[in-house]
C-alpha cells in the first residue's frame, strides 16, 4: 500500500518536482541560467505546443555546422557496411523491437568522449539552457547519437506509428537534421498540445498492442486529433527540432529517401530512465558535467 501511495505521489507535479527532483529544482531556482535570443521563443513554443523548429545557426551551440557535417561524413564512410545492411533489413526484416529500419551509428549505448563534437553539441549552452528552463530544474542528459534511417516500403511499425514516451513527466528530445528531410524521408511528426503542459494532454486515441507497447495508426489518431493540426517537421539539413516526446509523435517512416540526423534526450534526474551513455568512470562524467554547468551559472 505504501509503495502504491509513493508511486501515485510521483505521478503528480508536486511529487515529481519536490519529491523525486527536489535538489535539481532548488539548484535551478537559485542559480539557473535564463534564456536569451531565440531560446525565449523556443521555450514559449515548447510550453504551448510541445514542439519548436529552428535553424541550427540560431542556437548557441559552440559547434560549427560545417564541422559537424565533416565529422558526420567521416562517420558515414566508416559505417558504410552497417548502413548497407540496414538498407536491406528495412525491407526484409520486420522484427518488432529491433527497429531494423534505423541504425544507431554509435551503438545503442554511447561511449562518452568529452572531446567529441557530438558530446559537445549534446551538452552545448543552448541545449542545456533550454532543457533546464523547460523542466525548471537541472536536467540530466540521458542519450545522444547519430541515426541513419533507411527508406522502406514495408508497413509502418514501431516508432513510425503514433505513440508517446513514458520515461518521465517531461522528456525533451532534440533532433538536428543532417540531410534534407521532406515528407518522403520520414519527418518527425507531432500532435501539438498533447504534452503534459498542453491543452490536449488528455486525448486518448484508440491503440493496438505491438509487443507490449501502445501504438496508434494515422486513422486512429485523426479520429481523436484533427489531421490538419499535425505538425509535420520537414526541413533542410541544419533544421533543429526540439520536442517534449511525452506528447504524441511519430517519425522515421522514410519512403523515398534515407534520413540522417543527430539526436539527444534530456529527462529529470529523478526519472527512472536508463542512462544510455557509458562513461569511463563516475569522476569523468562528474567533472565534465561540472564544467558544462559552470557555463550556465550553477
Amino acid at each position: 500500500m505504501l509503495r502504491k501511495l509513493v508511486r501515485s505521489a510521483r505521478n503528480t507535479e508536486l511529487g515529481w518536482r519536490y519529491g523525486s527532483n527536489l535538489r535539481p529544482t532548488i539548484r535551478f531556482l537559485l542559480g539557473g541560467k535564463r534564456p536569451v535570443g531565440s531560446e525565449v521563443e523556443i521555450l514559449r513554443d515548447l510550453d504551448n505546443n510541445g514542439v519548436a523548429v529552428v535553424p541550427f545557426e540560431s542556437l548557441d551551440t559552440g559547434v560549427g555546422f560545417s564541422d559537424l557535417e565533416k565529422e558526420v561524413n567521416g562517420l558515414v564512410e566508416g559505417q558504410m557496411p552497417a548502413i548497407l545492411n540496414i538498407k536491406e533489413s528495412a525491407n526484409t526484416d520486420h522484427s518488432i523491437g529491433r527497429k531494423t529500419f534505423n541504425l544507431e551509428m554509435f551503438g545503442s549505448e554511447v561511449a562518452f568522449d568529452a572531446n567529441s563534437i557530438f558530446s559537445q553539441l549534446a551538452l552545448s549552452k543552448s541545449f542545456l539552457t533550454i532543457a533546464d528552463c523547460y523542466f525548471r530544474m537541472q536536467t540530466r542528459l540521458r542519450y545522444y547519437n547519430v541515426w541513419y534511417t533507411a527508406a522502406s516500403v514495408s508497413a509502418a511499425r514501431e516508432s513510425q506509428l503514433w505513440h508517446f514516451d513514458r520515461e518521465d513527466r517531461f522528456i525533451l528530445k532534440i533532433f538536428v537534421y543532417l540531410s534534407d528531410v521532406d515528407r518522403g524521408a520520414g519527418p518527425f511528426t507531432y500532435a501539438p498540445g498533447t504534452h503534459k503542459k498542453g491543452s490536449f494532454s488528455s486525448i486518448s486515441p484508440a491503440f493496438f498492442d505491438e509487443d507490449g507497447v501502445r501504438r496508434t495508426t494515422d486513422e486512429q489518431m485523426s479520429n481523436a486529433y484533427p489531421r490538419e493540426n499535425w505538425r509535420v517537421c520537414t526541413g533542410k539539413k541544419g533544421t533543429v527540432i526540439l520536442a517534449d516526446t511525452r506528447g504524441f509523435h511519430k517519425g522515421g517512416e522514410a519512403r523515398t529517401s534515407d534520413r540522417l540526423m543527430f539526436t539527444s534526450m534530456f529527462t529529470s534526474p529523478g526519472s527512472g530512465s536508463k542512462n544510455l551513455i557509458r562513461y569511463p568512470d563516475d569522476a569523468t562524467f562528474a567533472n565534465f558535467e561540472r564544467v558544462q554547468r559552470a557555463a550556465l551559472g550553477y
